[in-house]
């Protein structure tokens, strides 16, 4: 598995390194932005491990809105000593799957690794059936591709894990808690708004510019894909 860490402390970055060789991983680091953007563009990464505050022009969240608009879709955990939670859903909405507040703990971050590197080898994998259609909404899981009613609707790689979970699981009452762990892979339930966040970006795109809503919410739990066939 090839990491690329991208982080301007050396002592961290050397000590992050070290700690994903031992298991295995192959580690590039760089410590700058405009380096990191050459290697994200140019090669292939089983996850990247991206410091939010970097010291040229393309801090943390820049370098990873521009990535995540070229379509990249491996899987980045922002490491940030800023630990708001206004500082945490900003670094997920712009693109993040996952962030770590500083000072960590080794055994955490190891861990958030091998959950996001276990979630993009299964995306990886090929379904037995590639498309999803439900009503006028039509996934192609291959390309990524999701179009509603002919036109062509762009999301964002989270976006779409969370739209795929709520289509496999349509018609049935998910929770907040459930999206948590299966789609960002947390197996408790820290105090945060992200799911309500992304779901709300997910309706502006797939719902309000058509007549028919799918997505509704179940007050106090959590939410429903609805689709009467």
């Amino acid at each position: 598995m090839r990491c690329l860490l991208v982080e301007d402390d050396t002592v961290n970055a050397k000590f992050v390194q070290h700690a994903l060789e031992k298991q295995g991983y192959h580690v590039t680091w760089v410590a700058d932005g405009a380096t990191a953007l050459e290697h994200l563009l140019h090669h292939d990464w089983s996850l990247v491990i991206l410091d939010r505050m970097l010291p040229d022009e393309f801090d943390g969240l820049s370098l990873l809105t521009t990535i995540r608009s070229l379509h990249k879709s491996y899987p980045v955990l922002v490491l940030s000593a800023l630990s708001g939670l206004d500082d945490r859903v900003r670094g997920l909405k712009a693109g993040g799957d996952d962030y770590l507040v500083k000072p960590f703990a080794l055994p955490e971050l190891l861990a958030r690794v091998e959950v996001l590197i276990r979630r993009y080898v299964a995306m990886q994998k090929p379904e037995d059936n590639t498309e999803l259609v439900v009503g006028d909404l039509r996934i192609d899981l291959l390309s990524a591709k999701v179009e509603r009613a002919g036109k062509t609707i762009l999301l964002q790689p989270k976006e779409l894990q969370l739209l795929v979970y709520l289509i496999k699981h349509k018609n049935q009452i998910v929770t907040r808690s459930m999206l948590l762990e299966q789609v960002w892979g947390y197996r408790f339930e820290p105090n945060t708004n992200l799911t309500d966040v992304q779901i709300s970006r997910l309706r502006n795109k797939i719902d309000k510019p058509f007549e028919h809503a799918f997505i509704h919410t179940v007050r106090g739990v959590g939410y429903r894909f609805v689709h009467e066939a």
